[in-house]
């Protein structure tokens, strides 16, 4: 395959370089100027921002790689977005979207102009202008970059099932040192360049972090090149400080990139490549802050760690007000932008153009490329529920033959994601249709491994959800399933992905992309056999902080009612859905057409389990989880027999927000809906599946919350049986005949006599479970009444 020359002719060099120097100059200027944007005055201290914000030490290096991908762009015609990972990089993805157009194209306001400078640089990291990161705002941009550790995840999540693409991914070398970063080295076991397209890492060691000296940069050249020999990588170094030498080993280091990219996708293709390839990578070695200050009040800048955020302050020290000139002039702003601020023709001339641009590459803004999913009918899913109770079924292996259907029906737009738990979640009907993305070696006892399976497996909870993220920015759909307690790990992932899609939803050019699904399995409830480490619902707690426009909480009861909130979440957008449902075999409640009324809904009596019909209930027992609404109808049951006059209603709640106020979350309800269902002055009981405390905040503003009173996880629990795990936390049909006892009116004089027999009960199921190693029998094959009660 011939491919043009790697070097610069001595013009192309020249236009390089220039446009590197304007990068630069942009950058600062956005670090520190408030007007005289093209200096065409001498510097004053009016003219510089009050406070001064942003991060150099990055930057030029940033600006380095972005200029020699846009040659690579122009001469191998390649269809590429650029992923920033270091920390606070927005000077230099900002800068040199406006040098290309693209961010003027979506900002008409900030011009390619003095103006539009002056407004460029106002706007950074100041009241009602943009942040440091290349954050939402950012063209081109699918990675904030505030939080370290993610980037490369993100850029392959990118490049899964897009054959063409190539994400150009800057990991810093403080970056580099996290978790997420490390694992994220091995997402090359998992690109098939057959089908896939590609990621060009960009390792930048600049040598510091904040104020300490990075690893990466401290370790032997020969022990570097090891450790990324051994991730799977082919790495190209690039190292040095000279501009007029850096430029062509660059330049040289990315054609040679491009091409053995090229040809590891050609021989794939052709069908000539059988093993894994060894993917290039470039290894990027420059001072920090190049071409910033050498010192600054005597002291080294350039090439330390004082030039990580801003290299000096103190602008009323006219000392530095000389130096911040002198500096912003060695770039040559004169050479670089017109008498009108507009960058020259011969600087432009190195853009890309059009799409290609990678501030306006559609995949940076996948919600342009969306296509909606081919859905197949939920309801042929549906399991035959003829009377409540009396079938038992495992709801997510149900989901899982709807999933089979979703990926037979969308082979290039639609994965699955989780952490080596699809078949131990009951998702195993997905293998009917294809298996785990493998690249690395097979053995023949392997289990559904294949080079073109659509299945992310790997044991790194940041790895599922980085990827995910990624391919959803990027335009394409996806459902991650996790442990419920092992969601945690990617607490602070979910809350920039969050972060993310709230930003968007005020930014018109933004469209919207499809919504992170994450399905939580394997819950507190049923996870009495791995004990107290594997047991934690406060994932929930987490999300709901986040903007009510932005999340959703389903606790489906069945598997009916989880096929109706499964299809619902994939057809949404912008939001991210979460879903808590049991694997193991549970009692199946609701018909299909009653599922979807009630899941549609969110919330509402299930009339079967009421017997307030005549009048006004003595209390309201409501649930909202799967276990809970065992427990919850268990005690009905119960009450009907110790205490059958007593008029119960029961309420059952799958869509967590409805709880909220209709000001407070738009799937809330109103008051009078609210009060409608759970009365003004009537004793509530609620079977919660999380930590009690978030009903109460959900409902505090509720005009009868006084009368509300949560039973849920109170962080006990242990190796036990799983009846016994509700017991240890007070959720069992036991203790809850116990609290209706003590709560209502009509029942005290008889209460004591109830609360007898409920612990003579739990007495007997404490010594049969310490004598059997499992539940009591009646516990075990407990079942609603059938027929149903009137």
């Amino acid at each position: 395959m011939t491919l043009p020359s790697a070097l610069p002719d001595l013009d192309e060099m020249q236009r390089l370089d220039a446009w590197w120097r304007a990068a630069n100059y942009l950058s600062v200027g956005q670090i520190y100027l408030l007007d005289n944007p093209l200096l065409r005055q001498p510097l004053q201290r009016a003219h510089i921002k009050p406070r001064l914000l942003g991060h150099w030490g990055t930057t030029p290096g940033l600006n380095f790689i972005y200029a020699h991908m846009n040659r690579a762009i122009r001469q191998h015609d390649i269809d590429m977005i650029f992923v920033a990972g270091p920390g606070h990089g927005g000077p230099a993805v900002v800068a040199n979207t406006w040098l290309e157009g693209s961010y003027s194209a979506v900002y008409p306001d900030v011009a390619q102009d003095a103006e539009g400078m002056r407004r460029l640089f106002r706007q950074f990291s100041f009241p009602g202008g943009i942040p440091s990161h290349a954050a939402p705002e950012t063209p081109g941009s699918i990675h904030e970059g505030g939080e370290l550790g993610y980037a490369l995840l993100h850029a392959y999540g990118a490049v899964f099932d897009n054959p063409d693409l190539i994400a150009c991914c800057v990991v810093g070398d403080g970056e580099a040192e996290t978790g997420p970063l490390a694992t994220s080295w091995h997402s090359n076991k998992f690109l098939n360049p057959r089908t896939d397209g590609a990621v060009l890492p960009v390792l930048h060691l600049n040598g510091y972090k904040i104020a300490s000296p990075t690893l990466l940069a401290r370790i032997s050249h020969a022990e570097l090149e090891s450790l990324l020999i051994g991730y799977g990588h082919a790495p190209i170094f690039v190292e040095g400080e000279d501009p007029a030498l850096m430029h062509g080993l660059m330049a040289t280091a990315v054609s040679k990139a491009i091409a053995a990219i090229r040809d590891i996708q050609h021989r794939a293709r052709q069908g000539t490549y059988m093993s894994r390839p060894q993917w290039p990578m470039i290894v990027l070695r420059s001072p920090k802050g190049w071409t910033g200050p050498k010192e600054v009040d005597g002291l080294k800048t350039e090439g330390s760690w004082r030039s990580h955020q801003v290299p000096f302050g103190d602008m009323d020290n006219l000392e530095h007000l000389r130096l911040l000139e002198q500096w912003m002039r060695s770039y040559r702003p004169e050479e670089l932008f017109d008498a009108h601020g507009a960058p020259r023709p011969e600087l432009l001339a190195l853009a890309p153009h059009g799409r290609r641009r990678m501030g306006a590459n559609p995949h940076a803004n996948g919600g342009t490329l969306l296509r909606d999913l081919r859905l197949p009918d939920f309801r042929s899913h549906a399991i035959d529920v003829p009377a409540p109770g009396a079938v038992l079924a495992e709801s997510t292996r149900v989901m899982g033959g709807f999933l089979r259907d979703v990926m037979r029906d969308n082979p290039h737009s639609f994965r699955l994601f989780g952490p080596d738990e699809t078949a131990s979640n009951r998702l195993g009907a997905v293998f009917e249709v294809t298996g785990r993305t493998w690249m690395a070696q097979r053995f023949d006892a392997d289990d559904h491994l294949a080079p073109d399976g659509r299945v992310m497996e790997m044991l790194s909870e940041h790895a599922c959800q980085g990827w995910l993220e990624g391919y959803l920015l990027s335009g394409r759909h996806g459902l991650f399933s996790c442990y419920e307690a092992f969601i945690h790990i990617v607490d602070s992932m979910f809350n920039q992905h969050a972060k993310w899609l709230k930003v968007c939803r005020d930014i018109p050019w933004r469209r919207p992309v499809a919504s992170l699904n994450i399905l939580l399995t394997s819950h507190v409830w049923r996870q009495d056999h791995n004990g107290f480490s594997h047991q934690d619902p406060g994932f929930i707690d987490h999300v709901v902080n986040k903007k009510a426009d932005i999340i959703r909480i389903y606790l489906p009861p069945d598997a009916n009612t989880l096929l109706y909130v499964t299809d619902t979440c994939l057809r949404s957008r912008d939001r991210v859905n979460v879903i808590v449902a049991g694997k193991h075999a549970e009692r199946q409640w609701l018909s299909m057409d009653a599922a979807i009324a009630h899941a549609e809904a969110g919330i509402g009596m299930w009339e079967w389990a009421c017997s307030d019909s005549t009048g006004e209930p003595d209390v309201v027992l409501a649930a909202a989880g799967d276990v809970p609404t065992l427990e919850m109808l268990a005690a009905i049951d119960l009450l009907r027999e110790l205490a059958p006059t007593l008029k119960v209603r029961f309420i059952n709640v799958i869509d967590l927000m409805t709880l909220q106020p209709r000001e407070e979350h738009p799937h809330g309800l109103s008051d009078d809906e609210f009060v409608s269902l759970f009365r003004p002055d009537v004793p509530i009981l609620f079977a919660y599946h999380g930590y009690p405390w978030l009903i109460h905040r959900l409902t505090y503003r509720r005009s009868n919350h006084g009368n509300l009173h949560v039973r849920g996880y109170k962080e006990e629990g242990t190796t036990t049986t799983p009846f016994d795990m509700v017991v240890l936390n007070m959720l069992d049909r036991f203790h809850l005949v116990m609290d209706v006892a003590s709560r209502v009116p009509m029942l005290q004089p008889q209460a004591a006599h109830i609360k007898q027999r409920m612990r003579d009960r739990l007495n007997a199921h404490r010594q049969y479970i310490l004598e059997h190693g499992e539940d009591m029998p009646e516990i075990r094959n407990w079942q609603w009444p059938t027929p149903p009660l009137a």
